[in-house]
């Protein structure tokens, strides 16, 4: 394969993390910043903040501390496919593992969908620095490149919990929104542009560095003046001296001089070597491998060294100069040379070549955005209905999500598996009005136009969306999964989902011989083409089937099975879990070990908040469990409350079949024993609020991220604080984590 003779049989992504995760190169030879290092080090911040626009030498500033640091270092290079939480905990986690076991040992757990990344995975990331034995700096570069609210959120649990000794240092374009918080909290240290800016001294050094040494210093001191200290200013007004220009003739402000000085640098240099680098500059990470496939060449390797040679901007991602990264302000000048000079239409084909070399190596998410770049929809389209589920069940939602609004609706509406896997993922995570407004637009669609082949798959895929959702009850959702079934060859990857429906619609018309064949062969599917949700959705159901007939020994083995799986697949807190973890404590808890029982009741507790309407028998079910695992243990309190959330679900979806039977069953059985003490739960609106009580939010801004208003978070606010016994934040926070519905 291609792979295996340009990586040595690497993954793509895994080289491409490795590079984000390595310490660059101090280049020795520039402008210390030892005094801005030296007051930070020594201020006793735990959290140093580096703010400045492009060309000020934030990364040069980081490689020199990372090099003369005597604590452990830690290293990540971020960029915009890390702008997902569930992309770039893993990144942090992973460079954290040089001195960090714990954090190494839970990578691959710090996915999360929802509010999972924030309650889960970086209160577990968070506690595993608190609890380094070792001082230790991480440096973050490119912050601004993740600049999404659920970065910024993670990223604050994550600082709030920096060990004393420690440091993590934090450096991009603007102040991060988190900062704001951070120095409420006087736990941070700031080096703005203006401690950058670099006097006449400093100038003098990057001319002679350049080969500049005859400047007189009048001259020197009206260059610094007009580029009024801006580090690459200066620099780009040394090449041009030494390309024989004439820098003092530079006029304008800053920003403006950027690119009259680039185009003075490259325009002398030959005409082959300004084409190579307008067109490799659409790379966000640059190899030699990828820069020959995407101009078709063989000698990519030589250039790039002749590159970095003549200080072209060329920066090293790794002390191997395997990949490196232009300077941002330069690449940005470069993208905008290629379409000046050889047009818009020029620029997208090198995209579209950059995109096919990407899938080919392994790496699709980044040909997605190379895809997009180059403006081809239909393309980008069609990789994202290959790859989405994939992201789904890493967690990356934010990323898909952020496909699905680059694309817009007519290019999904023009893609029917597209609304079938938009439906999906909204009514998968709980999210009730996208859900709602998908599975209309996917009702609408006309697919009697389709030719015969697409038009069955088309259907089919369709009516499994309908039977999980149930709108038009339990018959109909009995006909949906049976159309499904008949239509699902055995080589489908739908197959099995198919089958696990089909078994669901026996389960509500009280077939259980049905639906236990149906969810065995679910299993053996599933398990076959690695689809981890259909497993943990159906082996709790053999479970159940198992309790009913008196046969907990085999409850308890299927019970395991789907807890197995969740934690195989790093899938906790999707809202698909809350079945297996609700009945497997129900088992734990009949065998003795209560404290099993709780544990796996917190987190079904916790998973329940997406299980909406929307997956009507599954939520109802879900909190049925919950309940008698609640009573099991003694809390009558919390399965009452649970009950109460039916009411609300049933009120919805009244046509469940034989489920709202067993819910009353249940209720009537608790209503004969008098009312006992016991815990009142936190709703699932209060479970979505939780995880921002780690942060330094205000009421209005944590409404904003759950959409609801000021009022409403104060009232659930109070209500938390009552249910947990607690009167503060940290309070709250503190007895989460101790009860389980936060970190582990």
């Amino acid at each position: 394969m291609l792979r295996d003779s340009l990586l040595g049989g690497r993954d793509l992504q895994e080289v491409l993390l490795e590079s984000k995760t390595q310490v660059p190169p101090w280049r020795t030879n520039a402008v210390s910043r030892r005094r801005q290092i030296d007051r930070a080090r020594t201020s006793g911040a735990r959290v140093v903040s580096i703010a400045a626009p492009a060309g000020y030498g934030k990364s040069t500033l980081l490689a020199e501390w990372a090099a003369t640091e005597s604590r452990t270092v830690a290293w990540v290079s971020a960029d915009r496919t890390d702008d997902d939480p569930a992309a770039l905990l893993p990144v942090v986690a992973s460079a954290c593992s040089s001195f960090s076991p714990v954090a190494e040992a839970m990578v691959d757990d710090m996915r999360g969908v929802g509010a999972g990344a924030l309650g889960r995975s970086a209160p577990l990331l968070a506690a595993a620095l608190a609890s380094t034995p070792e001082d230790f700096v991480l440096f973050i570069d490119d912050l601004h490149l993740v600049g999404s609210t659920a970065c910024q959120d993670a990223l604050e649990v994550l600082l709030a919990r920096v060990p004393a000794g420690s440091q993590v240092v934090i450096a991009g374009r603007q102040d991060p929104p988190l900062l704001a918080r951070l120095r409420a909290r006087g736990v941070v240290w700031e080096i703005s542009a203006d401690d950058l800016s670099l006097d006449a001294t400093d100038a003098r050094t990057v001319f002679d560095e350049a080969g500049v040494p005859d400047v007189p210093e009048a001259d020197l001191e009206g260059i610094v003046a007009k580029c009024e200290g801006w580090p690459a200013g200066l620099y780009l007004c040394a090449l041009v001296e030494r390309a024989g220009g004439d820098a003092t003739s530079v006029t304008g402000e800053e920003r403006y001089v950027a690119g009259y000085l680039y185009r003075e640098c490259i325009e002398r240099l030959p005409e082959t070597t300004q084409c190579f680098l307008r067109r490799i500059a659409v790379l966000d990470q640059i190899s030699p491998e990828a820069c020959n496939a995407l101009l078709q060449i063989g000698d990519a390797r030589r250039r790039l060294r002749e590159i970095e040679s003549a200080n072209l901007f060329l920066v090293p991602m790794d002390r191997k100069r395997g990949w490196f990264r232009f300077h941002a302000l330069f690449r940005e000048y470069l993208l905008d040379e290629l379409e000046r000079s050889e047009g818009a239409a020029a620029a997208g084909a090198l995209h579209l070549r950059a995109a096919q070399w990407h899938e080919a190596q392994g790496a699709p998410a980044r040909a997605v955005e190379h895809l997009l770049r180059a403006d081809e929809p239909a393309h980008a389209a069609a990789l994202v209905e290959e790859i989405a589920l994939g992201m789904y069940e890493r967690g990356q939602i934010t990323t898909v999500r952020r496909w699905f609004e680059e694309l817009g609706p007519a290019v999904l509406l023009a893609n029917p598996a597209l609304v079938v896997l938009r439906t999906w993922t909204a009514v998968l995570l709980g999210e009730v009005a996208e859900g709602e407004k998908w599975s209309t637009l996917l009702d609408e669609i006309d697919a009697s136009v389709f030719p015969d082949d697409d038009r069955v798959q088309f259907e089919s895929a369709r009516s499994m969306v309908r039977a999980a959702m149930c709108r038009d009850g339990h018959e109909q959702l009995a006909a949906d999964a049976a159309y499904a079934i008949e239509h699902e060859p055995a080589t489908s990857l739908w197959r099995a989902q198919a089958l696990h429906l089909w078994g669901s619609a026996a389960i509500l018309s009280a077939d259980t011989d049905t639906a236990g064949s149906a969810f065995a062969e679910a299993i053996e599917v599933a398990t076959a083409i690695n689809a981890p949700d259909t497993v943990i959705l159906s082996e709790p159901e053999l479970a159940l089937i198992a309790i009913d007939r008196g046969q907990w020994k085999a409850a308890a083995l299927h019970a395991q099975r789907g807890v197995e799986a969740i934690d195989a697949n790093h899938l906790e807190g999707y809202p698909t879990t809350a079945f297996a973890l609700a009945v497997a404590a129900r088992v734990a808890v009949h065998d003795g070990d209560r404290e099993r029982g709780e544990r796996l009741l917190a987190r079904g507790m916790r998973a329940r908040v997406g299980c909406t309407h929307l997956l009507p028998f599954l939520s109802l079910r879900v909190r049925l469990q919950l309940a008698k695992a609640h009573v099991a243990l003694g809390d009558r309190s919390a399965a009452f409350h649970l009950l109460v959330e039916c009411d609300h679900l049933l009120r919805k979806r009244p046509d469940v079949g034989v489920v709202s039977t067993q819910i009353e069953e249940f209720r009537a059985g608790l209503a004969v024993e008098p009312h006992a003490e016991g815990t009142v739960p936190l709703t699932p609106a209060e479970l979505r609020l939780l995880p921002y009580l780690q942060t330094h939010l205000t009421i209005a801004e944590i409404g904003q991220r759950l959409f609801v208003s000021r009022n409403t978070v104060s009232s659930q606010l109070s209500s938390i604080y009552r249910k947990l016994g607690v009167t503060t934040r940290g309070g709250a926070v503190e007895r989460a984590v101790a009860i389980g519905l936060l970190g582990g």
